[in-house]
């Protein structure tokens, strides 16, 4: 069989391979699933407890049930104390938004980011508008944005169900990321197209999936 100089290896070498492996689960939905020390203590004390056998006596063995009782009360109050309450996983995805906790609503959103427009602060009102169609979406449980989600991310999911809106959602998606981290200035012009997308999306009725439409 003759080998081509170009042929890309079906799989990667194991240093490939293990690097791929830490860059996956170093991205933030991994971490924020990691759980916390309470969580820990907590799995462990219940699993020393659970191994533990009492041999005794109906006399005894009361008293004994009664200090262990006591143990499992202190402990747990004591953690309580030291860790707060515990947690499946505190960055949920109600409250992260491209990499940062936020619990405002859209309509928040898009007051501050009229505010910044009227202030002349274009660069922010860009911002505050991008993240207010991406958090209008998920209101209207029509997009899943998730910690580890990007602006890019995001137009692609919302894509699906808005198909015709495929380049503007691209666009404001890279609006968004230069003047969020690549440091460009903001203009009304790009605000402007924000604006109207955030509108033209809100009064069109998303694609549903073809099984949801599909009759019996």
């Amino acid at each position: 069989m003759i080998l081509f100089p170009f042929d890309i290896p079906v799989q990667p070498d194991a240093g490939p391979a293990r690097r791929l492996i830490i860059t996956e689960l170093s991205k933030p939905e991994y971490r924020a699933a990691q759980p916390t020390l309470f969580d820990r203590l907590s799995s462990d004390f219940f699993t020393w407890l659970m191994s533990i056998r009492i041999q005794a006596n109906g006399v005894t063995q009361g008293p004994i049930l009664l200090i262990v009782g006591g143990v499992i009360v202190v402990a747990i109050v004591a953690a309580y104390l030291a860790f707060g309450p515990p947690r499946l996983n505190r960055r949920s995805s109600v409250g992260v938004l491209f990499g940062e906790d936020d619990e405002r609503g859209a309509t928040a959103m898009r007051r501050a980011a009229e505010d910044a427009a009227r202030a002349g602060d274009f660069t922010l009102a860009i911002e505050e508008r991008f993240r207010a169609i991406a958090r209008g979406l998920a209101e209207r449980t029509i997009v899943t944005v998730t910690p580890g989600t990007t602006a890019l991310g995001f137009a692609g999911r919302a894509s699906v169900p808005f198909p015709s809106f495929a380049d503007r959602l691209s666009t404001a998606a890279t609006s968004f990321d230069g003047v969020r981290y690549l440091g460009v200035v903001g203009t009304e012009t790009a605000y402007r197209e924000l604006t109207d997308l955030d509108g033209d999306l809100a009064a069109v009725r998303p694609r549903l999936p073809e099984f949801a439409t599909s009759t019996p």
